[in-house]
């Protein structure tokens, strides 16, 4: 098929724009004995991609669930081996995030309004089927998932907290949750809660009034000393797994901030990628890693799980310390007090910390011998934002790259960056901007890596920008 004088394929490799006027794989380091090309340009905020078994790529688009430029639908594409690109479905709730493919059906993970959704597609006649919809949402964190295990053949799935740091402040409160003033987290088993309140400013009231909010509350509401929330099965900050129709969920972690990339090895052990807290506002916390966590109740059988495991969010840092620990004091921003009371065991350590602000998104692991590196985790870190929640120059240049990461012994390596870091020179940089998923053909022969795009940060606010999303391909030589 002719698009002018270009082929499709030609014209879906070659879409500049004013915010990305080059694409230049040229740019893209990789080991040696790889070689790096472009296969798709022009995608408008590219999220979460999940291949079926006959090669065919789903790809979804986020929409303007966030500051974009300009305005866009959420969607899902569909890539086929042919090279045609087509719209297979378009989302009205909020954005696509994560995309799965099992026995004919495409299920998708919905960042909510009030409430999170998972989805379900039947390929053949495009059928919707909501199969969850009762996860908190509405605020500042993503889903993760859906997935299915090697392991058991069950569908699991994760949704992050509504609030940044453990309480609803008033920067999340202007940007989400003032379209759902009601939400707030809600933990996974019953806790107590110290009434140790934020008090901060009400952006719904003249400068310069001050509200309190409490752990577990919606903006504006105190907690006191001594109170019990009651743990539930839908909570924030929750993994679960269910069966593939929706049947029988179980919540088998919770306390994990924002668990948006997960993945199973070879031998069904899953693990979950999570981002760190924020050095900013009214409880800031300074120095926490990025992580990977190990979900060991994943090998447990279905229905057994009568604790679920508690990762530590909000009190806990990946470093095992609580948040107000002299290491974590922030620079910026009015340091954390605890949350709860006689808190739960935590599940940690991490196997893996990176560094705070790299913002690891989605993964996959190899299980080719072909692309080599059998074993390892291949892993995106979107960038940081830097300096919009946290002041450290040091971390103006965290991630933009993908990582491999051996999670026995806990140690990475960069495995595709930029020659010239994407911070330095924003959209000029012809490579790789902002990787935010990784995914193994279904051959192993090639990595895929989706690139968000450009999306500019600043102190006060972060602003992305369509038609400027880039999905690339490794291969071996």
């Amino acid at each position: 098929m002719k698009i002018g004088t270009e082929t499709t394929t030609e014209k879906l490799r070659n879409l500049p724009t004013t915010a990305r006027p080059k694409i230049d794989a040229s740019q893209v380091v990789v080991p040696d004995g790889y070689e790096v090309e472009v296969i798709v340009a022009g995608l408008s905020f590219p999220t979460g991609m999940a291949f079926a078994d006959d090669g065919t790529l789903f790809i979804n688009e986020g929409g303007s669930t966030w500051p974009t430029r300009p305005a866009m639908i959420p969607r899902i594409l569909r890539l086929n081996p042919e090279g045609n690109l087509d719209v297979f479905a378009e989302e009205s709730l909020g954005g696509p995030r994560g995309i799965t493919y099992r026995d004919g059906y495409l299920y998708v993970s919905l960042k909510g309004g009030y409430l999170a959704r998972v989805v379900r597609y039947e390929l053949e006649t495009g059928e919707r089927t909501i199969i969850h919809g009762e996860i908190p949402s509405g605020g500042w964190h993503e889903p993760g998932g859906p997935l299915f295990s090697p392991h058991d053949g069950l569908m699991y799935f994760a949704h992050g907290s509504v609030s940044q740091n453990g309480v609803v402040l008033p920067q999340g409160f202007t940007v989400d949750m003032a379209k759902n003033p009601e939400v707030h987290d809600i933990p996974g088993e019953d806790v107590t809660l110290t009434g140790n309140n934020v008090f901060s400013r009400n952006p719904l009231m003249p400068y310069p009034y001050l509200t309190a909010t409490g752990a577990y509350k919606p903006f504006g509401v105190p907690a006191k000393k001594g109170e019990v929330v009651k743990g539930e099965l839908w909570c924030s900050t929750g993994v679960w797994r269910s069966k593939p129709d929706g049947s029988e969920p179980e919540l088998i972690a919770w306390g994990i901030r924002n668990p948006y990339g997960m993945a199973f090895n070879e031998e069904g052990e899953l693990y979950i990628s999570d981002n760190d807290m924020e050095e900013t506002g009214e409880r800031a916390v300074a120095m926490d890693p990025d992580r990977i966590w190990h979900i060991r109740n994943a090998k447990k059988p279905h229905g057994s799980i009568q604790k679920p495991d508690w990762y530590g969010f909000p009190d806990i840092a990946a470093t095992g310390l609580p948040v107000w620990d002299e290491k974590h004091l922030p620079e910026r921003g009015k340091a954390a007090e605890p949350l709860i009371e006689n808190p739960p065991e935590w599940a940690g350590p991490a196997v893996y910390l990176e560094k705070p602000h790299s913002c690891m998104t989605k993964m996959d692991f190899c299980k080719s011998d072909e692309f080599g590196h059998r074993g390892k985790l291949f892993i995106s870190e979107w960038g940081t934002m830097a300096p919009f929640n946290s002041p450290r120059e040091e971390d103006l240049s965290n991630g933009f790259r993908v990582m491999m990461i051996d999670v026995e012994t806990g140690k990475g390596e960069p495995f595709l960056y930029n020659r010239k870091p994407a911070s330095e020179v924003e959209s000029e940089v012809g490579g790789i901007q902002r990787p935010v998923d990784c995914q193994f053909s279904p051959d192993g022969k090639s990595l895929y890596v989706l690139d968000f795009g450009v999306a500019q940060v600043g102190e006060g606010h972060m602003m992305a920008y369509a038609h400027t999303g880039v999905l690339w391909k490794v291969t071996k030589k």
